[in-house]
């Protein structure tokens, strides 16, 4: 048996041999902007994975909304379930195709870092308010390079924030890696929220298109079988990640009818309002009271425009602790009395 120098040597040669000419090896990373001392155990995607899942903004996650706001219930995808199931669905995804998991997996577990609090809703609001707009994905490698580490960032490798950026749907990463990041999102929102839905009472099992469940399947696990199923058997061997054109087209019904039916119902419109009454409010005040901001986001002040950072702040927030930030400032406390009887 052959003996390496260092775990992360036995990592290179088993890449070497295993993985597919398309994948995006370790040992080749197009590196960090700002130079390091290697690690000998670990390649630099399996270091950016570990970074960002040890960052504040990774741990924040679990308590901004993925499609319901702030829900009561205990078993609703929050953005941090979301992210792990995009994470799952990537590796499966990379795996069948002999692709990077490392790199899949450090994509996927970044790629909602910079989301806002209040899902789509809040990323909606910020970017009415700010005149460059905002761009959750944008936000994100803005997180990763510039926000974490109290503004030092976690000096990630190019692919991954390339990855991260490219992630939403009409765009196209580098890497192979970040394309099955790219569809494993869909695919994964696409399925939990329906579940979601149908938890709520929003929609009812039957509701789903027959011709849907025909080419796709009745359950989640049917449904990401068959996508990942579907890559596998198009892309395999290719320089490309697709979904097969059936399941594709299915897909993208099953997306239209979430947004007809649930994203863009009246319920869902009436709590958007609410936000942006709340969001607006917050990014009025602290433009105009910068002094108020925590000490990072002071401090970049002198470097950015003061919406970009009051965007950066807001849309760090958690649900709560955006409705705690607002009732601090703009809802009245109450009086405490001393009793004269009592002293």
């Amino acid at each position: 048996m052959e003996k390496f120098s260092s775990i992360k040597e036995k990592t290179y040669a088993i890449e070497r041999a295993f993985l597919s000419p398309y994948a995006a090896k370790s040992e080749n990373t197009l590196g960090r902007d700002r130079p390091e001392e290697p690690c000998e155990m670990r390649t630099e995607y399996q270091r950016d994975r570990d970074r960002i899942i040890y960052s504040k903004a990774f741990i924040r996650l679990k308590n901004k909304t993925q499609v319901f706001f702030s829900p009561e219930g205990d078993h609703y995808v929050t953005r941090l379930t979301h992210t792990l199931d995009v994470a799952q669905i990537a590796r499966s995804m990379a795996r069948a195709l002999s692709l990077n998991e490392d790199l899949t997996e450090a994509i996927a577990l970044g790629h909602d870092l910079g989301h806002t609090p209040f899902g789509h809703s809040g990323e909606r609001i910020l970017s009415k308010l700010c005149s460059n707009g905002f761009r959750h994905n944008e936000q994100s490698v803005r997180v990763v390079e510039i926000l974490e580490k109290d503004g030092k960032g976690l000096n990630l490798t190019r692919e991954v924030r390339d990855g991260i950026l490219n992630h939403k749907l009409g765009l196209k990463p580098a890497t192979l890696e970040g394309m099955c990041v790219n569809i494993a999102d869909r695919i994964a929102y696409i399925n939990h929220d329906l579940n979601d839905a149908i938890r709520a009472g929003i929609l009812q099992p039957g509701d789903v298109p027959a011709d849907i469940i025909e080419v796709l399947g009745s359950t989640s696990r049917e449904r990401i079988n068959t996508a990942i199923s579907s890559v596998y058997k198009t892309s395999a061997g290719k320089p490309y990640v697709e979904l097969g054109e059936q399941v594709k087209q299915a897909s993208d019904k099953l997306r239209a009818f979430m947004f007809e039916r649930v994203y863009q119902t009246g319920y869902a419109r009436g709590e958007e309002e609410k936000a942006e009454r709340m969001i607006s409010a917050m990014f009025d005040y602290f433009t105009s009271n910068p002094s108020r901001l925590p000490g990072l986001y002071i401090r970049l002040m002198e470097i950015y425009p003061a919406e970009q950072v009051v965007c950066d702040y807001l849309s760090s927030m958690t649900d709560r602790y955006a409705v705690y930030t607002f009732n601090r400032l703009f809802v009245p406390g109450g009086w405490t009395f001393i009793d004269e009887l009592n002293g």
